[in-house]
């Protein structure tokens, strides 16, 4: 590393394409012969001065002034000697003559708050052991694998016996074990990015490349995630390139100026948060940005971001759903560009809006984005839920809406922690009803959500059936599982887990019009809905049946597509699960007579709240052959939503 920056460095990152900054800005331990020196350097357009004040020379800044690298705001300071583990920030005179201390926005590591210094801290040293996972991923096809995400706010998953937070050891000894015990695929990790507030959950930060203190270091960070990639686990972070906290050693107002935030007032403030934006137009922030989520994959090995409030960035914040010009110039700049890096990073968009092609690549016209989140299917699906059974005949869009647009962009379905917090309820205490239904109908939700088209996502604490909504002061309910039902519930999501990523069916082709094929959606006087999900190969194929009110049916005919046997591979009713333990225990074979404009269909029990999933028996010698099966597919067919023969109907 040069002492110096090179004029070719200033310029690319004067241009808006210096995508490696933090190699260049921030504090580095350079060695020069047989000397050690620290270099600093900081970009401060408007600053009259600057200087290095610290630990090491009593919060002092003279004699420690930095000197100008270009007349474009570039600062740099070459300290003769080590400063690792020195705690420092740079004192900016402004055009005014005020004097402004400030945390280094590149700075690797942070004290821990309510401290607000930057520390040195050198990343190298750090042995790597996920070489395997990182060779493997660069050959998934991820929108074709299984996706569970498991979303964790570390603060408050759970405490130390003390009381205090977890380390990023401890969490790594705790949580890992944990996730793979249910099945998830992935872990997201609400921002770790510096922030000086804990209420924020991460979303408000100042040190963008700085992983925050409160559980550790970086390089124990690290240790964090080698681990979960060596146990088969993807690590997602949340990153906001939005907006920012506005606390006095921020970014906010850097130097006197608006060197990150937009100049102009409404523009810059964001009135919902209280943050400020950052001008995504200005190519030093570009420089900064995208350099930051180079910074994370590489330095880090994480396996991608969930970008938040990505609504925030395509229109203006405070407009009318004006669209802001800049912001989408950033986004599919940053998606070309991580892209051309890290081929196999996942860019996901937390995205309510309605803009076209999120998920499609730049070249095409698209924002380049690798999964987007289908907040349209999630607020619809909690609105159905939160219906009472007996009104859902008059809510049955609300279920059958979200696969006109499924396959319109490569979806993520999700339930955040946005959804459990604020007087919204846990899922479970959505759900109507008593006690029972309630377990009943979030294994029914969860369930359905599995068979849906689209990868899942789903916050901390569902998995325990949580009645009290997320406390992000409190640890989970742990003690939960101690009772019955909150045992059974997780001993479902395990198995619903588990099946989902043992059938290809699922996931192959969750971005496909081909993956997905309704049976009946029109079963809106029963509110029962029955579909196929279908993986590449022919035989690949599941029936899906979902039962949304406390009716229960046996001898319920549903249309099938092959003259096959099927065995029921989950029922949500089993009373291993808290169900009534209505479930279809024999293979079923199916019967040449058509249903629901198919030429073969099937009787089983349809459970109460439950959701049932067959699948088709791997024909033997000698039994059914394609050739009938294919004679057969020109019967008379019935049009979809068929009128359904029902027998002894129950009610729970």
């Amino acid at each position: 590393m040069l002492a110096h920056p090179t004029d070719y460095q200033l310029h690319l990152f004067h241009e808006g394409s210096l995508y490696k900054s933090y190699e260049l800005f921030g504090a580095h331990i350079i060695n020069n012969d047989s000397e050690k020196y620290t270099r600093f350097c900081v970009w401060a357009p408007a600053a009259q001065s600057v200087r290095l004040v610290g630990d090491f020379n009593n919060w002092n800044g003279e004699g420690f002034e930095f000197k100008k690298a270009n007349g474009e705001g570039v600062w740099v300071l070459l300290f003769a000697g080590d400063l690792t583990g020195a705690i420092y920030k740079y004192e900016f005179t402004d055009p005014t003559g005020h004097k402004r201390l400030k945390a280094d926005p590149y700075a690797y590591y942070s004290e821990v708050r309510p401290n607000t210094a930057s520390v040195v801290y050198p990343l190298e040293g750090y042995k790597w052991n996920d070489s395997q996972w990182m060779k493997k991923r660069e050959k998934k096809q991820i929108r074709a694998e299984a996706m569970a995400i498991y979303e964790v706010h570390l603060g408050s998953w759970k405490f130390a016996e003390d009381g205090s937070l977890l380390t990023y050891e401890q969490l790594a000894n705790e949580l890992i074990p944990y996730v793979l015990s249910h099945g998830y695929t992935h872990i997201e990790l609400l921002p770790l990015t510096e922030h000086p507030l804990d209420i924020s959950w991460g979303y408000q930060g100042t040190g963008y490349y700085s992983v925050t203190s409160r559980f550790g270091t970086p390089h124990e960070f690290m240790s964090f995630v080698d681990q979960c990639h060596q146990n088969g686990i993807g690590v997602i972070m949340d990153w906001v390139p939005g907006h920012f906290c506005k606390d006095e050693h921020g970014l906010y107002c850097f130097d006197g100026s608006y060197a990150y935030d937009y100049r102009n007032h409404l523009d810059r403030e964001n009135e919902v948060w209280g943050t400020a934006n950052f001008d995504l137009g200005k190519t030093e922030v570009q420089s900064f940005l995208i350099s930051n989520a180079l910074f994370w994959l590489e330095k880090y090995h994480i396996d991608g971001f969930r970008v938040d409030a990505v609504a925030n960035i395509i229109y203006w914040p405070n407009s009318n759903e004006e669209v802001n010009p800049y912001g989408i110039e950033f986004l599919k700049k940053l998606n070309s560009v991580v892209t051309s890096h890290f081929p196999s990073a996942s860019m996901i968009a937390e995205d309510s809006t309605d803009w076209p092609k999120v998920t499609s690549p730049v070249e095409d016209g698209g924002l380049g984005f690798t999964f987007k989140w289908n907040m349209g299917w999630m607020n619809d699906m909690l609105k159905y839920m939160e219906t009472s059974p007996e009104q859902r005949k008059h809510q049955h869009n609300n279920v059958t809406f979200s696969l006109l647009y499924a396959f319109s962009e490569s979806f993520i379905l999700p339930f955040s922690h946005d959804e459990v917090v604020h007087g919204k309820k846990s899922l479970l205490n959505k759900m109507p009803g008593d006690y029972w239904q309630k377990f009943a109908q979030l294994r029914l939700l969860l369930g359905y959500m599995t068979a849906h088209p689209g990868k899942k996502l789903t916050f901390m604490g569902t998995e325990l059936g949580q009645f009290a909504e997320w406390k992000d002061q409190e640890q989970l309910d742990w003690h939960l599982l101690g009772y019955e039902m909150h045992e059974k519930v997780n001993v479902f999501v395990k198995e619903l887990l588990k099946i989902y990523k043992l059938n290809k069916a699922f996931y192959e082709l969750d971005h496909s019009q081909d993956g997905f094929e309704w049976i009946d959606a029109n079963n809106h006087h029963q509110s029962v809905f029955s579909f196929i999900r279908k993986g590449t190969k022919p035989d690949d194929f599941l029936v899906i049946v979902c039962n949304f009110t406390s009716e229960s049916y046996s001898n319920y005919r549903i249309g099938v597509p092959k003259l096959r046997t099927y065995r029921e591979i989950l029922n949500s009713d089993d009373s291993a699960f808290g169900g009534s333990g209505e479930i279809n225990k024999k293979m079923v074979k199916a019967q040449e007579i058509g249903f629901h404009g198919r030429p073969f269909s099937i009787e089983v029990s349809i459970p109460p709240f439950g959701v049932s999933i067959f699948r088709p028996v791997k024909k033997r010698k000698g039994k059914v052959t394609d050739a009938k099966e294919k004679n057969r597919s020109d019967a008379p067919r019935r049009r979809t939503g068929e009128s359904t023969q029902l027998i002894n109907k129950r009610s729970r």
